[in-house]
């Protein structure tokens, strides 16, 4: 097997690289973030999420679940040689987004004021048109990810958060400057709709590059399927089919387990504005804080359970596919490793230097000790949903793709059901929410868990993959909020967050391996790990 191979082969690799480019995706957005909500304000932060959310969930009925699902059905045939019938597949997906596409648009334009509160609805309308090629760009990742390479994936990501980021801060301050008047609401309605044009801007960017891409392989694609000697030629009727039975459970259930954040946002400034009669500029101010800050410092760590996920689902299937269970278990178990590594120090990270994250990012007063206090509540969903997206692709790449739309609707009611409670009768406010987006994530990672185990005949080892890096974390998060302290006494507290991170990085690596959460051989599939197996035998870790 050549170098080349091994390295497709290795998802985890193919994983880091995907979640790499997600973490550089989330630093950028974070950092556009900050002058952002600096320049439209919480008020406008909550009118772009609120048109956001929706966006969010029409894209994944017509687009968003279009990698992973092609992603799948196409590994399992290139598992077996067969080019052509994949390559066919693609055709069929790209006339099928085209159409779903076209209608997601219409649906966000024409029906936005039914959609969302009255002051977001141009903010929605601007983001109509972005889903139709987020359609096309969906496809194009999953085709590359169905052939095991996340580079080009991971740097159109890249791309397109750079243009997202710089067109949505010029517009957004371009908007607010060419208006007249100081009516603080239309201020924040402009600077949220000048910040939507970015995100167009963004996907078609990624979508020319990704173009591009194909177009220069395109010829070595169309040798593969020249000396395709497959004999059974899948015709398109068959394919449309696949395409049906395979993207609908998809859709279903990443609408499902995507839809409590726009089903949260809605319960939430409805019953604030009918109970508990908040103004709508006030419920948008308070939403803002909640989602366009402290949620998207959590989405940093939960993009490695994305990563690992989408990387997941092509070798998973391919393996179930030739009935490799062993495979298929040694995959997810890596797999779950891995995304426990990461996510549990990142939450107890988050949860011990939740202030000074927040004040080097989002440094406005008003809101500043209100969004520390939610992230510090919504730092170990941090680890929930982490885990419940990697069993979701677990469960999609093996063919139960029911399992989870029934787990997610679980769930959602569950937390629905947590949240109007909370609201109607405490004053909990915003911490209502936090506490919602908790449930809904460990109900699913009870449920998926139960299921992997069952149908993989798959059981995790309890004590190294979640107690051990538990305990390590815990040591870290001591000795990080230590040094950050004492730093603190000395200069900004934002510069001294700066120590605080490298010690942390350096204790939980020493920990973690003092600790056996982790083996030599665990440590090597890790990307770069070979480097970090050096690294602890210098310090007779290992």
């Amino acid at each position: 097997m050549t170098q080349t191979k091994e390295r497709k082969d290795n998802f985890v690799v193919q994983a880091g690289i995907l979640a790499m480019a997600g973490i550089i995706v989330r630093i950028i957005g974070l950092l556009y973030r900050s002058p952002l909500a600096e320049i439209i304000g919480d008020e406008g932060n909550g009118y772009y999420s609120f048109a956001y959310n929706i966006y969010t969930i029409i894209l994944l009925i017509s687009s968003y679940s279009i990698p992973s699902a092609i992603a799948k059905v196409m590994a399992q045939r290139i598992a077996f040689g067969e080019y052509r019938n994949a390559h066919r597949l693609f055709r069929c997906a790209l006339l099928y987004v085209v159409v779903v596409g076209l209608i997601g648009s219409g649906v966000a334009y024409f029906c936005a004021p039914f959609l969302v509160v009255e002051n977001a609805v141009p903010v929605l309308r601007i983001f109509a048109p972005t889903i139709f090629f987020s359609g096309l760009l969906g496809v194009l990742r999953g085709y590359f990810q169905a052939q095991r390479t996340m580079v080009p994936t991971s740097v159109s990501q890249i791309l397109e958060q750079i243009l997202n980021a710089c067109v949505s801060v010029f517009a957004a301050w371009l908007f607010i400057h060419l208006m007249t008047g100081n009516d603080t609401t239309q201020k924040a309605i402009r600077g949220a709709s000048g910040s939507a044009i970015g995100t167009g801007c963004g996907v078609v960017a990624a979508l020319l590059f990704m173009l591009f891409i194909y177009l220069r392989r395109r010829k070595s694609i169309m040798e593969e399927i020249a000396n395709d000697q497959t004999e059974h030629e899948e015709s398109y009727k068959e394919l449309f089919k696949v395409i049906l039975l395979v993207v609908t459970p998809f859709i279903l259930s990443t609408f499902i387990y995507n839809l409590s954040t726009s089903l949260n946002q809605t319960i939430y400034s409805e019953l604030m504005m009918s109970v508990k009669n908040m103004s709508e500029e006030t419920v948008a101010t308070m939403y803002g804080i909640f989602a366009g800050k402290s949620v998207v410092i959590t989405n940093i760590p939960i993009a490695f359970g994305s990563a690992m996920a989408a990387a997941l689902i092509p070798g998973v299937s391919a393996a179930y596919a030739k009935k490799n269970m062993e495979a298929s278990r040694s995959k997810v178990n890596l797999a779950i490793k891995v995304t426990m590594l990461i996510s549990i120090p990142s939450a107890v990270g988050l949860f011990v230097l939740a202030h000074p994250i927040v004040k080097l990012l989002f440094p406005q007063k008003a809101s500043l000790d209100t969004a520390v206090a939610i992230l510090r509540v919504l730092a170990i969903s941090v680890v929930f949903y982490g885990l419940s997206t990697l069993t979701n692709a677990v469960l999609q790449g093996i063919g139960k793709v029911n399992l989870p739309v029934w787990h997610a609707l679980a769930a959602l009611i569950v937390q629905v059901v947590v949240l109007v409670v909370l609201l109607i009768f405490t004053d909990m406010n915003l911490y209502a929410l936090a506490i919602a987006n908790i449930c809904y994530s460990l109900l699913m990672c009870i449920l998926n868990s139960r299921a992997v185990n069952k149908y993989l005949e798959y059981k995790e080892n309890v004590m190294q993959t979640f107690v051990r890096p538990f305990f390590a974390a815990a040591c870290m998060g001591a000795v990080a909020y230590g040094v950050y302290f004492v730093f603190a006494l000395m200069m900004d507290e934002r510069i001294a967050l700066i120590p605080a991170l490298l010690v942390a990085v350096i204790v939980y690596f020493i920990f973690v391996i003092k600790f056996r959460a982790v083996t030599e051989e665990e440590l090597r599939a890790i990307p770069k790990g070979t480097k970090l197996v050096v690294a602890a035998k210098r310090l007779k870790l290992l």
